[in-house]
């Protein structure tokens, strides 16, 4: 079983912040303001590191440079065949939800792409309406009720959680991500991240213009998070006091009644 050293080194990470926080005691007097983020004292500097330095003057001009100067039908390829060798690990992911019919259009999806798509560079699949949605597995955990865990600002790739990094490791075993040698799977996560950052150009100017930049993109972060986990459908959570007016509310329609 090979390991790439790119998971090695969130692996790493994951454990040094883990260690850290171990380490680490807040004063009393502070307090957790909130419960999802009890790592903030170290995950805010990482924050600001990977913000105002990675992205500032890595990131975002590669992003940038690479959009601006690669030709639009090489750019697509390159990102469906980045996008494709997670078919796979999607279907099974699918499975372990038992979701048997997303589960069989990721098959699908993979074996017509890899060979009539070339690889995976073209995408014939989107011809037969087979959703290009993917699974992973912080996912399946997050559907059999496991939680998100800590936040976490990994320094230089952003914003995650531990049931997110664990999920992102089993990803990384399953066939074909686990054979595929270091050089090439850094291609590949680098086509994604540089994609994933052109997405949220729109956006930045939000981050930006927000008052605690920090605080936005955690609660950004969790929204994105439920939003795969209910496949686009997130329940609707009413507070207490929203709860009581509703009910106060309806009470008034039996009394009219």
């Amino acid at each position: 079983m090979n390991l790439s050293l790119f998971q090695c080194f969130r692996t790493l990470i994951l454990l040094s912040v883990m260690l850290l926080s171990a380490c680490s005691t807040t004063p009393a007097d502070e307090g957790i303001n909130d419960p999802r983020d009890p790592l903030e004292i170290i995950n805010r500097p990482f924050w600001t590191f990977t913000w105002d330095y990675v992205d500032k003057y890595i990131a975002k001009p590669a992003s940038e440079l690479y959009t601006t100067y690669t030709p639009p039908f090489l750019r697509t390829g390159l990102y469906n065949m980045a996008l494709n060798l997670n078919e796979p690990s999607s279907a099974i992911n699918n499975l372990l939800q038992l979701k048997f019919t997303d589960a069989a259009k990721s098959t699908g999806r993979f074996v017509l792409n890899s060979t009539i798509g070339l690889l995976g560079f073209y995408d014939p699949a989107s011809d037969f309406d087979w959703s290009g949605d993917q699974e992973e597995f912080g996912e399946v955990l997050g559907s059999y009720g496991v939680g998100d865990g800590p936040y976490l600002v990994i320094p230089a790739l952003g914003p995650s959680s531990v049931r997110e990094e664990v999920g992102d490791y089993v990803d990384g075993l399953y066939w074909p991500l686990v054979v595929i040698d270091f050089w090439p799977n850094l291609v590949r996560l680098g086509i994604l991240g540089l994609e994933k950052r052109a997405a949220i150009r729109d956006q930045e100017q939000l981050v930006v213009e927000s008052t605690d930049p920090y605080e936005f993109i955690k609660n950004a972060y969790f929204q994105n998070m439920n939003y795969r986990l209910y496949d686009g459908n997130p329940p609707i959570i009413i507070d207490e006091d929203e709860e009581a007016e509703i009910d106060a509310l309806l009470e008034e329609f039996d009394d009219i009644d």
